[in-house]
């Protein structure tokens, strides 16, 4: 490794620090509860020291999404290149739902809930989800039009179940990973078999 690359490891290691405790510090406190002094203490660092990397609650939330955003380019490269990208999402749901720490469901919760409620927090909270969705849909394209149903449809199918997946791994604690994983493929397989279509009560006309 080059002098260079260790001296930028060097400068990231405290501000990984610092996600890594925020992380925990969120979960255990939720984001209201969670002040700049609690998340230096746990990162084991003073106030002051933390602030000379991340100026407010939001700059970390950025921070928290900028790392996790490159986490999922690197999620959606494995299924873009593989030959059957639902086959591919198996490893990656069971990373999420499985193998992560139900702590990182809890901490998604605790900043979509502060998204409702602080204009920062949801501008981030926006970004992610459109890069989530343009890659998404870019994924699904053909199999939905083998399909015959529109990319949106197809996107909002798939992150209503995922989004409600997270959120019921946060809250109960008789969530079976496994069992959930095999529910939310069923639902993509019937998807791109077109078995889900977008129906209204006030009548197809008025369907998305």
């Amino acid at each position: 490794m080059s002098i260079t690359a260790l001296a930028l490891e060097a400068e990231d290691a405290p501000r990984r620090r610092i996600l890594e405790a925020a992380e925990r510090a969120f979960a255990r406190h939720g984001f209201r509860g969670a002040t700049m002094q609690i998340v230096a203490a746990e990162a084991r660092m003073s106030a002051g020291n933390l602030y000379r990397y991340f100026s407010s609650k939001e700059a970390l939330v950025s921070g928290l999404a900028e790392r996790d955003q490159a986490a999922l380019a690197e999620d959606f490269a494995t299924l873009a290149a593989s030959a059957d990208p639902l086959a591919a999402m198996v490893p990656l749901l069971r990373k999420h739902l499985v193998e992560a720490p139900r702590e990182c469901s809890q901490l998604a919760l605790e900043i979509w809930a502060e998204a409702g409620r602080n204009p920062d927090v949801a501008r981030i909270c926006r970004a992610i989800e459109d890069d989530v969705q343009g890659r998404l849909a870019a994924l699904v394209a053909a199999p939905c039009r083998a399909a015959g149903i529109a990319p949106g449809f197809a996107v909002r199918v798939m992150l209503t179940v995922t989004a409600g997946l997270f959120k019921r791994r946060a809250t109960d604690l008789r969530f079976d990973g496994e069992a959930e994983v095999a529910l939310a493929l069923g639902i993509y397989h019937a998807l791109f078999a077109g078995a889900v279509r977008p129906r209204s009560a006030f009548g197809p006309e008025h369907a998305a």
